[in-house]
């Protein structure tokens, strides 16, 4: 079977305007869940404080069979927390509480544990770059979210690194493509780009392929939509899919996620 890693910023987002409402998060952390209800076995790799909002991550991680032995929990330290907000069906992030994830970096053996796994989702929020060459060795692929940090200075570091990248944009264009071309050059076998309720392209290197939305029964919080994308196309990867059904799959689970409070 295999094994499915999350790399990197792990918090707790609250809702101070629905009585505190809240729910464990994380870009990696969104995915492994949606991933674990498929039966695929993950972990998550991050830290947490040894307080209430600490516990609440562990205590979902575990709810999901998913591997905690090397999220670290720091004594006296805070849980990472986001202020959030619901505007009619729009999120609202708020004041940003980073914690434990302030300059957070691999503890020992971490490393070792993260290449026992066949994928690895990870992102910008930790000090990443120098660790890439080490983790993308062997049996080991990376999943990289760029978000929409399509400028970042460390882009060109990245890309020889990974295996998958992803990317938000507001819309399709010539630019857009010119920069997906452009990244797999550097080798990526694949790069995504998404645009919402727009869809999404994928290049592999040699052409595109466009990936319409699957209609949702209802908006309930977008939050979390571009993670479900995420872990849709990597349970097609697990399942052995073409491309274009990973990104059917990718589509498929964000119209899922999105009628649902909280990401997964």
């Amino acid at each position: 079977m295999m094994k499915v890693a999350a790399v990197g910023f792990c918090c707790i987002d609250v809702y101070e305007n629905m009585n505190n409402r809240c729910y464990a998060t994380g870009n990696g952390v969104d995915v492994v869940i949606n991933l674990s209800k498929h039966g695929i076995s993950s972990s998550v790799i991050s830290a947490v404080g040894n307080d209430d909002y600490g516990r609440l991550m562990l205590d979902t991680l575990h709810g999901y069979g998913i591997d905690t032995t090397h999220l670290h929990v720091q004594d006296g330290g805070k849980t990472a927390v986001i202020k959030m907000s619901l505007n009619g069906r729009d999120r609202v992030h708020g004041e940003r509480i980073r914690g434990v994830m302030e300059g957070y970096a691999l503890a020992a053996g971490d490393l070792e544990f993260i290449r026992e796994h066949d994928i690895v989702h990870t992102d910008l929020s930790w000090r990443v770059v120098e660790k890439l060459p080490q983790i993308h060795q062997g049996k080991t692929k990376v999943f990289f979210d760029f978000s929409i940090k399509h400028a970042h200075p460390d882009l060109e570091k990245i890309l020889p690194h990974i295996n998958w990248g992803m990317f938000s944009f507001d819309e399709d264009s010539e630019q857009v493509r010119e920069f997906l071309k452009r990244g797999c050059s550097l080798g990526p076998e694949i790069l995504i780009a998404t645009f919402g309720r727009k869809g999404a392209i994928a290049y592999d290197g040699r052409e595109f392929h466009f990936q319409g939305i699957v209609e949702d029964s209802g908006v309930v919080n977008t939050v979390g939509a571009g993670d479900a994308f995420a872990s849709g196309f990597l349970l097609g990867k697990t399942r052995g899919l073409d491309l274009q059904n990973c990104l059917y799959l990718g589509a498929q689970t964000s119209a899922e996620i999105v009628g649902k409070f909280e990401p997964y």
